[in-house]
């Protein structure tokens, strides 16, 4: 019987950031980080990390801006993936994690493939879920999002969708999802990202991320490099609701890696709020497997 792993809920000074995370297992084990994405925190790794715990190091960082971490201003903290890459870099480093398998889910792609095409020796496997590197995934809903990268002014602003509200935060969760899954989702992790989000400051904040995306659909062809010559093993899983990346993307990544084991669930954006028991368990021997 598998015993009961607790989670531990911690902080750490990253220069003059105040950065909590969770933890689990005992460092010395393989190490998994758990990368969140917008608008979300490590909250969204709750269920899963208990499972992992007796097989690995587990640390699930809220990233700048987000979570319980620090939220600076604009003018206190340069809002790129770049610069959150180096904060967990960070973060690692002081935990003793030199190597370890990472966890890509919306935002936190950029962020990790930061860390990979940075030192792609560190990375043991990834695990990808609606974390996009390819065009394949972003469709037609992306196109405004272009527009704005490609010139962005106040007309082109104002053409985008108003997702930095309370009402875009919990799309993230139900958009294009039926009732008998919405009614699967908890809507205090909706709650608590937007109370979270909301902090002064902290839109232009996401704002300043939204636009710094841009940076990384123009990696995609440094990301293809990365996936070509180092061939890191991937387990990728996909919700086939997903109303932001394209299940088109999972077979650009079957494309681009030799070993790759994908599962697509019947699920939105936020997969792991519906099905972290499988998820949970394909991790769990995705890391057995490649330690």
């Amino acid at each position: 019987m598998q015993a009961i792993q607790r989670v531990r809920h911690r902080q750490a000074d990253i220069g003059d950031l105040e950065i909590f995370f969770r933890e689990a297992g005992r460092p010395g084990q393989p190490t998994v980080l758990l990368l969140h994405g917008f608008p979300s925190s490590s909250h969204t790794f709750r269920q899963v990390m208990p499972a992992l715990a007796d097989v690995a190091y587990v640390i699930a960082p809220d990233l700048p801006g987000f979570g319980m971490s620090a939220s600076p201003t604009v003018d206190r903290y340069d809002y790129t993936f770049e610069n959150l890459s180096r904060t967990v870099e960070n973060l690692l480093d002081q935990l003793g994690a030199e190597r370890f398998f990472v966890y890509l889910h919306d935002f936190g792609a950029p962020v990790g493939y930061h860390l990979a095409t940075r030192d792609p020796s560190r990375i043991r496997g990834l695990v990808v879920q609606s974390g996009n590197a390819h065009e394949d995934g972003l469709g037609e809903q992306w196109d405004s999002a272009r527009a704005y990268w490609a010139d962005p002014t106040d007309d082109r602003r104002a053409d985008l969708p108003d997702w930095l509200n309370f009402a875009g935060t919990r799309d993230q969760y139900l958009a294009e999802l039926p009732e008998r899954l919405r009614t699967l989702h908890p809507p205090e992790s909706w709650h608590l990202d937007w109370a979270r989000m909301s902090r002064p400051g902290n839109i232009d904040a996401q704002f300043a991320l939204f636009g710094d995306y841009a940076s990384h659909v123009a990696r995609f062809r440094e990301i293809a490099e990365y996936h070509r010559a180092h061939q890191p093993p991937a387990l990728v899983l996909w919700g086939r609701r997903d109303a932001y990346f394209d299940v088109e993307e999972v077979i650009a990544y079957h494309r681009a890696l030799d070993r790759m084991d994908a599962h697509i669930y019947d699920a939105g954006h936020f997969l792991l709020e519906t099905h972290a028991a499988e998820c949970a368990q394909l991790m769990r021997a995705f890391v057995l497997d490649n330690t």
